[in-house]
């Protein structure tokens, strides 16, 4: 399979890395991370091994984007920038693994070539060139709208989905063709809500919620998006979203949580594609959401100091 992994920072060039020991593998990333790439090669380590040499650029051109899959790992605010860049190539499926509500933005450029996806491992960059899996978990691709395809089984996931899902097994990695995208891509959003806020602004380990006091905000915070959900037609109970913030926490529990890592950087959060979503679409039906909300004015606040410094 041809698959451009655009947005390759440390989840993108894991997966992208390890894809790269059976298909033909692209990265998109900055430099010295494509550079080093494109001369030697890149390094997995941790809880997965590999040294594949997948090509690399900064740059792709419409020919490169004329492919099998992209995967899309960027962060939640490019989403539209990278929609923009894909719609001048010409990608058969393009499947989002990024944070947030992302599909619909990638579909308003590439129409229904979209796909959802939720991803579970952990990754963190060591440096150029170099990945940690610090985690081994779960991939998730379906059909982020309730829409059959032709040809497709009722109560079944899309034969699109099965094809990635496959290419995904097929270089070791654990994926499964979800049926249920639509609902699950919420319960992601939930696990989101409920770990990387907490963790940004506690900056504690994801194990860190797996006892009070921060194991009581993080459940807040999800089952404000599990009723946030329900709103949209969704049905995710609000013990389910806590269940799934719980199983995360204890296959993580090691982990950074991406906004942490974030913080600790000085970088720009995802703060308002996930608690901020919650919010927004809340206020829209009519749900508070007091838990998101607090998490998502605290970040934003000290993001707001940041650029003014």
């Amino acid at each position: 399979m041809e698959i451009v992994v655009f947005g390759a920072g440390a989840l993108g060039s894991m997966v992208g890395g390890i894809l790269a020991r059976e298909h033909h593998v692209t990265l998109v990333a900055r430099d010295p991370h494509a550079r080093r790439i494109a001369g030697q090669g890149l390094r997995v380590v941790g809880e997965l091994d590999a040294h594949t040499r997948p090509r690399a650029t900064t740059a792709p051109t419409p020919e490169d984007l004329t492919c099998d899959l992209v995967l899309v790992t960027v962060k939640a605010y490019d989403t539209d920038e990278a929609a923009r860049t894909l719609a001048t190539g010409d990608p058969e499926l393009v499947c989002s693994l990024s944070n947030g509500l992302t599909e619909e933005t990638l579909a308003g450029h590439l129409g229904d070539r979209v796909l959802a996806g939720s991803a579970t491992y952990g990754a963190e960059l060591v440096g150029p060139g170099e990945v940690r899996c610090t985690g081994v978990g779960r991939i998730h691709v379906g059909e982020f709208a309730d829409e059959r395809l032709d040809g497709d089984e009722a109560g079944g996931a899309s034969r699109r989905a099965e094809r990635v899902a496959a290419a995904f097994r097929e270089a070791g990695l654990d994926c499964t063709a979800d049926p249920e995208m639509p609902r699950r891509r919420w319960e992601k959003l939930a696990v989101n809500a409920g770990i990387n806020a907490v963790t940004a602004l506690a900056r504690v380990p994801n194990g860190a919620l797996a006892d009070a006091p921060g194991r009581a905000v993080a459940h807040r915070a999800a089952r404000e998006t599990a009723r946030v959900a329900r709103s949209q037609g969704l049905d995710l109970a609000d013990d389910e979203a806590v269940a799934a913030v719980d199983t995360v926490v204890r296959e993580t529990a090691a982990n950074r949580s991406s906004m942490r890592q974030d913080v600790e950087s000085g970088s720009r959060t995802e703060v308002d594609a996930i608690n901020g979503a919650v919010v927004d679409r809340g206020t829209a039906a009519g749900i508070d959401t007091p838990t998101n909300r607090t998490m998502a004015d605290l970040l934003g606040t000290w993001e707001r100091e940041r650029i003014e410094e």
